[in-house]
Parts: C-alpha cells; structure tokens; sequence
C-alpha cells in the first residue's frame, strides 16, 4: 500500500499553532495548489488543501511561514471525523505533513527581496520525534551563477 503526498503552494492564511493537553505541538495550515490546466475561460483554478503538522515542525512551520509564503510539503492523506454539537458527524481529509520545505527566503514575498534567511530552510519529522536538518543559510549563494564566465566542463564529466 502506499499513500504518499506532495504538494507545492502557498498558504493561504497564517499558520494555526496549538498544543495537545500533553503539550505536544500542532500547526493546521492551508495550501493554495495551482492546477497544470486552465479552465474555459483560460483562468488557471487552485485547489486548497488543509495540512497539519506535529512536534517542533509545527513550531517551525508557525514562527517562520505566513499568508503567501511557499512552502513545499510531503506527507501523507488522513481521514478522521467527530460529532459536531448538532449531533451530526463531520468528515475531515487533510494531509498529515512529515516534512515542509520553506522555498523562499523570508519576507520574499512581502516585496523585501533577495534577503539572507537564517532561519530554517526545511524541516522534516519522519517519527515525530526525530528532526531531521537539511540544508540551512543563505539563499543569495547560487552554485549554478556563472557570471556571465563560460563554464568549463569536459565531456568526462557529464553523465550522459
């Protein structure tokens, strides 16, 4: 079986941050995915698609994204329902995020620019317990600007 999610977007509002009764982190958020298709009137539609996050994730995902940023997820779909107080019972699908990427530097999309983000640039949780740090610093350093040099790059060296 398998039941893996990727999705690329923007939230839409800013991050939910709440604690359990234990103490234990969590962070709802939505995200604004566009479609690869335009509809007849050739507008492009989004689907928004609630997340929840767990642990220091959920913290990381409150102090560090807001309304328009974006974020990048990885997770998985869940299912779960409750009696509302009407009696009636509510069915919730959301995706259960183990790991949010922050795609841009912060404040990038406030109109502040190229900023140097000393934040986290990602943040992942497989077990809920077990944080795994990827790639962090500055976004300014791209490997693949030549500067207008021509690069030197010997057939050797290319794959293919």
């Amino acid at each position: 079986m398998l039941n893996r999610v990727v999705l690329v977007g923007r939230l839409t509002r800013d991050p939910e941050l709440r604690y359990t009764p234990n103490g234990v982190a969590v962070t709802n958020f939505t995200l604004a995915v566009n479609r690869t298709f335009s509809n007849k009137q050739g507008e492009r539609e989004a689907d928004f698609i609630n997340c929840v996050v767990w642990q220091k994730p959920a913290e990381n995902v409150a102090n560090y994204l807001k309304k328009g940023s974006l974020a990048g997820v990885d997770g998985r779909i869940q299912t779960r329902s409750y009696d509302n107080n009407e009696g009636r019972k509510v069915f919730i699908t959301e995706v259960v995020a183990e790991s949010v990427q922050f795609l841009e530097p912060r404040g990038a999309n406030s109109g502040q620019g190229n900023e140097s983000y000393g934040g986290p640039s990602s943040m992942g949780n497989n077990d809920y317990g077990k944080q795994q740090n990827r790639s962090s610093g500055s976004f300014n350093n791209d490997p693949f600007a030549n500067d207008g040099k021509p690069i030197d790059i010997s057939d050797d060296d290319l794959p293919f």
